[in-house]
């Protein structure tokens, strides 16, 4: 169904919260190696799960258009996501494709990728050469057990590790390290993740265990609140919190006393941060999502294959940010006991994390 077009549109676009247009995430494939628990669970993605055929699937030049318009309207940053993006074949093209983008005061856009890290050490040094400026590697653990059962698939972490190495040797830095922490089932792994990569450069983040979906069996009691994470690092090591770099920062900031590095913390749930959320999202076959705990999306790729314009577009696009007013994480906490509200959400592996 063709979209209307909306008002034209500007390059300074805020939504009905007064939150502007800062960052675009992109979908490259719905396809992933890795069976994570809290996001592709095996018991519901196995071997019959139907993926998109690839006639759904954006193309790298539709992608770009869209970039293009979304940096027009204010984007700064574009962040490249699955699935696991590194199976989408021929990725540095698109890489190369996004980095000719410019803002409309003439920089360069940000561009970063998130990744399971599993094909990270044989594509490092092309995403580099392409255009690639940083890289966030998924680890959850650093047990070979606890990781394996986390990613459903026995994939050792070594290999992983590997990865991250090879990103630091070609220059995607910083390094960023996501531990999504599930209580239970990896809490007893943060101490040693924050250790593990102190004085080595890499920033770890560790992540509350978000309801995103309705296929990960999520519950407030798995969640370990990022006030008791803190706690527990500075029980080994003092931390000093660190002003945001900048407006929309998602991550808490938490550097080391005796200099060696930071760590990050991302409290959706214990901490909403919906107010200065800046960020749109496309999934891998065109839809815009407004919120990563989204029910439903604008179908951009019918507007882009039925012959609409670049006006048509971006004025769609603008009129969806305008009317924008998600504020979920704020919702949830207030509901009751911080259950996650009832309906049909979308997935992390369609829209991205």
């Amino acid at each position: 169904m063709r979209l209307d077009a909306a008002a034209v549109a500007d390059s300074s676009l805020v939504d009905a919260r007064g939150r502007a247009l800062r960052d675009l995430r992109i979908s490259v494939t719905d396809r992933c190696n890795f069976r994570c628990v809290y996001c592709m669970p095996k018991g519901v993605y196995g071997r019959g799960h139907a993926f998109l055929p690839r006639s759904e699937v954006l193309t790298f030049e539709e992608i770009t258009r869209v970039a293009r318009i979304a940096v027009e309207h204010g984007v700064e940053k574009i962040r490249l996501t699955g699935g696991e993006p590194l199976l989408r074949k021929d990725l540095p093209l698109l890489i190369g494709s996004l980095n000719a983008l410019r803002t409309p005061t003439g920089d360069p856009v940000d561009i970063a990728l998130t990744t399971n890290g599993a094909l990270l050490a044989q594509h490092a040094s092309a995403l580099k050469a392409a255009g690639l400026q940083r890289v966030t590697v998924s680890l959850d653990s650093l047990d070979d057990a606890t990781f394996m059962a986390m990613n459903g698939v026995r994939f050792p972490v070594a290999k992983v590790l590997r990865g991250i190495e090879a990103a630091q040797e070609v220059g995607l830095e910083p390094v960023k390290v996501n531990m999504v922490v599930k209580r239970g089932h990896n809490d007893h792994d943060i101490v040693p993740m924050a250790r593990h990569f102190k004085g080595s450069g890499v920033v770890v983040r560790f992540i509350e265990y978000m309801d995103v979906g309705t296929t990960n069996g999520w519950r407030m009691g798995h969640v370990v609140p990022s006030a008791e994470l803190i706690s527990m690092i500075q029980a080994e090591t003092p931390l000093d919190r660190v002003v945001p770099s900048y407006d929309g920062e998602t991550s808490v900031r938490w550097r080391y006393r005796d200099g060696e590095g930071e760590i990050g913390v991302i409290s959706s749930v214990t901490q909403a941060f919906c107010h200065s959320c800046t960020r749109i999202r496309i999934s891998t076959d065109g839809q815009l999502f407004t919120c990563l705990f989204a029910t439903g999306g604008h179908d951009l790729r019918a507007l882009i294959r039925g012959g609409g314009s670049d006006e048509e577009l971006a004025g769609v696009m603008a009129g969806i940010w305008r009317r924008r007013d998600n504020q979920y994480s704020v919702e949830r906490r207030a509901g009751a006991g911080g259950r996650p509200q009832p309906g049909r959400r979308i997935e992390m592996s369609y829209i991205g994390g």
